[in-house]
């Protein structure tokens, strides 16, 4: 029986009567450059082997996609985990700890295991053999207590107790050849267009290594920034000092009233990290006179900078702030985008020579007039306000192009310490499912925005493609240029932000296209315990966020 014509990736279709996602993709494979992994029906997303039954308008995402990727690497992270189980038995225990570029770091939890090229290449060969026979990926609901004696009977604790957690009655898990694994997301409906991967040894572990969305066919290239890298260690060996490394352990603090230690404690791994970038900086006072720190969006720069500063009195060096956003061209004079939008994200937005100028004037001890930027005009004003570096002096400047040597190319680099601040979490859903650094950011910015902005959720997610395509271009490239490195997360942020951010979620409307992303991020919240602010310092970077910091942000 045929139903009526569909849209169907702008083409009227047939639908017959049980005719499936996956059945339909079938007909536009062709068209795309890598497998189709998921469908999208209005503005939800759907899973290939659910039958078409909405009438509203379809289109295919394929890994050039970003849900399509997280579906990809979704089901490359099954293939590992089941192939670990084949190869080294039931006790090798894959842990997918974070992301370096675009792959995905992992260790193996087992003292007999030795992570080598030999290893390596068994378990690529092993998850291609699962690729090849193209086995089903089966979805199978559970009651939450059959859910939890499955995992456990697998090994599998870190699920147990996350799943200790769930409201629902039911559980979704997912099917390899009799293997049982929990995801949070879509899943691919098989195992034949997992084609591309790769695993390559690198420090106790190895990554994940996944295609180019870019450039489907070929693997991202292998770029490993070390910094970055040595931070994400750093902080997991600090959740093994606070005992908390994913979300059930997170819950278990507030469940056992040990949530306001777990907030004082990350509050001094902070304080003390800050103490140490500031003994950095005195320790080169007799060449240092600016102070860069650059951060993508909600990284909590400006609280940090006032941290910072703070430190570097109780050293005796007295810090002028300076913010690049005060060098911004006159509105007319900024440079458009290839839509002709004006583009204030691009370091040619900032007036660099003018820039340049004053801080050699300043760094060679002259008086100077500080610009500001009236956001209201569009034009750079003066107001009085000056400067002048005496002895045990620095200028302390904040902006995304800090880190780039561009935007003080006529400053010596004797002269200068670039720190670069970023929102890095090393906290996990559980072993297998990793929370990302830019979900986390942009709840930090919905809430803020909503806060302090006046602008609701909506609007928030609507622009934070181009936020993050910003960073990518101007940030990220330059952040091993950094001199040192502040992780800004916190381990117990989500805990607090989920009430500031679940009203705004529920209240975008499913015939919004920010739909997806929002019911994505409540499905991701509704995996933690609420739990107040009331004993997070007022100098917290999350105080930023939600209110009540002590700074002015």
């Amino acid at each position: 029986m045929e139903r009526n014509k569909w849209n169907v990736m702008g083409r009227e279709m047939q639908i017959r009567e049980g005719m499936t996602f996956g059945e339909m993709a079938k007909e536009f494979q062709s068209e795309f450059p890598s497998a189709i992994l998921l469908a999208k029906q209005g503005n939800d997303l759907k899973e290939l082997d659910y039958e078409i039954k909405e009438a509203d308008d379809i289109t295919f995402l394929d890994l050039t996609s970003e849900e399509g990727m997280r579906v990809y690497h979704r089901g490359v992270s099954f293939l590992l985990v089941k192939a670990a189980k084949d190869v080294l038995g039931e006790d090798a225990h894959v842990i997918i700890e974070h992301s370096l570029r675009g792959n995905l770091y992992c260790e193996i939890r087992n003292p007999k295991v030795e992570i080598s090229e030999e290893l390596l290449k068994k378990l690529h060969e092993k998850m291609m053999q699962y690729v090849a026979a193209d086995l089903p990926i089966r979805k199978k609901t559970f009651r939450k207590d059959r859910a939890i004696e499955t995992v456990k009977k697998q090994g599998m604790q870190d699920k147990a107790e996350l799943f200790r957690f769930r409201r629902a009655s039911n559980v979704n898990m997912y099917e390899l050849e009799g293997f049982y694994d929990y995801f949070y997301g879509y899943m691919p409906p098989s195992t034949g267009g997992l084609k591309l991967f790769g695993l390559t040894a690198h420090a106790n572990g190895f990554l994940l290594r996944f295609p180019d969305p870019a450039n489907p066919v070929e693997l991202l290239p292998l770029q490993i920034p070390e910094k970055i890298s040595n931070v994400f260690m750093e902080q997991m060996r600090w959740c093994q000092l606070m005992g908390v490394s994913n979300v059930a352990e997170l819950n278990n603090t507030i469940v056992k009233g040990q949530f306001g230690d777990l907030i004082r404690i990350n509050e001094a791994l902070h304080e003390k990290k800050i103490a140490e970038i500031a003994d950095q900086i005195y320790q080169r006072m007799d060449k240092v006179r600016v102070v860069l720190i650059a951060g993508p969006s909600s990284s909590g720069k400006t609280s940090f900078a006032n941290r910072l500063s703070i430190q570097l009195k109780a050293l005796g060096v007295k810090p002028h702030k300076v913010s690049l956003d005060d060098y911004f061209l006159n509105r007319d004079d900024t440079p458009v985008d290839e839509n002709g939008k004006k583009n204030f994200e691009v370091i040619e937005a900032l007036d660099l020579p003018l820039l340049n100028s004053d801080l050699k004037k300043i760094i060679a001890g002259e008086k100077v007039e500080l610009p500001y930027y009236n956001f209201m005009t569009g034009k750079r004003e003066y107001k009085g306000e000056f400067v002048q570096l005496g002895e045990g002096e620095v200028l302390v400047v904040e902006g995304i192009h800090g880190l780039n040597d561009r935007l003080t190319a006529e400053i010596p680099a004797e002269n200068k310490f670039k720190i670069f601040i970023s929102a890095i979490t090393q906290l996990n859903i559980d072993d297998h499912n990793r929370i990302s650094t830019s979900d986390s950011r942009l709840i930090r910015r919905m809430v803020r925005d909503h806060q302090f902005r006046g602008r609701d959720a909506r609007l928030t997610i609507s622009t934070w493609n181009d936020v993050t395509q910003g960073e990518e271009d101007n940030i990220f490239p330059f952040q091993e240029n950094a001199d040192a490195v502040f992780n800004s997360a916190t381990l117990y942020e989500l805990s607090v932000l989920k009430q500031y951010a679940e009203p705004q979620l529920f209240a975008i409307d499913p015939s919004m296209p920010e739909y997806v992303t929002a019911n994505r991020l409540i499905k991701f919240l509704s995996y933690f315990l609420a739990a107040p602010d009331k004993e997070i310092p007022n100098n917290s970077l999350i105080k930023e966020f939600v209110g009540g910091s002590c700074f002015k942000v």
